[in-house]
């Protein structure tokens, strides 16, 4: 088990790409506390794999846009297991439209979602892993993020953000043994890409050099690449995954 006794963060646990992250760690052993508003409807699921893998799974409420509740949790988890090896800033949200028709309320609840929580919860996890002199923090950006699109400038520029915080970062803690990585996933599936009308999904395939919507699982598994030692020489780092989208 490439995980075996870490103790794992996610946020934005319950759905999704994070869902899938939670689900992977569990399975190479790690002990894993998910992050979200709610509960995973599908936690029998967590607690199966747990119970295989011969570990542990917790959920705890909150908004990641909450800077002393978030300081709160990690706290209280380094209290009770001494440590955080494995922190996944995956929270996100979007409120698309055109920049000049945006109102302030969606500008704002983006950038403080994707981006400033990243801060929120990174400041005090870092600072004990830097104590420890060891962890990985991964956080999820987005293809966006990188290429941008119309509609999304929001969306886009807490997504670049995430990339310059994370390249910030990795150099003020690699020499305390922490590596700090980013993903930038392309179009994958998800509640957003199953609404797509399906002739308009068959366009966007066009622009996938793979020809193809990712998946969930394709994300975790290189989350997990980061969060593993076989990544123990990487820091600073976006990769993406996005079919060749961002070639």
């Amino acid at each position: 088990m490439l995980l075996k006794d870490k103790i794992a963060v996610v946020t934005g646990g319950s759905k999704g790409i994070g869902k899938s992250i939670v689900e992977v760690f569990l399975k190479e052993g790690a002990t894993v506390y998910y992050i979200s508003r709610s509960e995973c409807t599908d936690g029998a699921i967590f607690s199966k794999l747990a119970a295989e893998a011969e570990t542990e799974v917790f959920w705890k409420q909150g908004s990641v846009t909450d800077s002393e509740k978030m300081n709160e949790i990690a706290t209280d988890i380094i209290k009770e297991k001494g440590q955080i090896d494995i922190l996944v800033n995956n929270a996100g949200i979007t409120r698309d439209g055109l920049s000049f028709m945006m109102k302030d309320d969606a500008w704002k609840d983006v950038i403080e979602t994707n981006l400033s929580s990243v801060f929120y919860l990174s400041r005090p996890v870092a600072r004990s892993m830097a104590k420890k002199r060891s962890g990985s923090i991964i956080n999820v950006s987005s293809i966006v993020g990188i290429i941008g699109n119309a509609g999304q400038c929001n969306y886009a520029a807490a997504k670049a953000g995430i990339i310059g915080f994370t390249k910030s970062l990795a150099r003020e803690t690699a020499g305390r043994g922490v590596r700090v990585n980013a993903v930038a996933p392309g179009f994958i599936q998800s509640d957003m890409t199953d609404s797509i009308p399906e002739a308009a999904k068959e366009e966007l395939k066009k622009k996938i050099p793979f020809g193809r919507i990712g998946n969930p699982e394709e994300v975790a598994n290189t989350v997990l690449f980061l969060a593993s030692e076989m990544s123990s020489y990487i820091t600073g780092q976006v990769i993406g995954i996005d079919g060749g989208m961002g070639m």
